[in-house]
């Protein structure tokens, strides 16, 4: 399952406010993300705005990207926290995201290292 790593610049003046809304995130929103392929996704946010977000998705990117692009909700989220974010370039959220390349999976190197010794253990 690939797994996403993105960044976001959140406006140092609307951290609080984006907080607040994080926690309480609309039910049909939530709902719309599970069934789009959007699991086990998280959000960290630094205290000068630098946002973090992971997600893992049985296709990539892109379809759950298009997933979420195809609900009448995401239109109406996207629209509303797209003024959250610096340097988006007229792109909403959800696609002006800079996705992180994954260098390193702990689980992805220990397949290649087991022995009968870690076997037995």
């Amino acid at each position: 399952m690939p797994r996403v790593c993105f960044q976001l610049q959140v406006k140092r003046d609307r951290i609080a406010e984006y907080r607040t809304r994080h926690a309480a995130v609309w039910p049909d929103m939530l709902r719309a993300l599970h069934d789009t392929g959007w699991h086990n996704y998280s959000l960290f946010l630094r205290e000068d705005g630098l946002l973090i977000g992971y997600f893992e998705t049985p296709d990539s990117v892109a379809a759950a990207q298009a997933g979420m692009a195809a609900t009448d909700v995401n239109a109406r989220w996207q629209a509303e926290m797209g003024d959250f974010f610096e340097e988006l370039d007229g792109q909403a959220p959800d696609e002006g995201f800079l996705v992180l390349e994954e260098v390193f999976h702990l689980e992805d190197q220990l397949i290649g290292t087991t022995t009968d010794d870690d076997v037995q253990k």
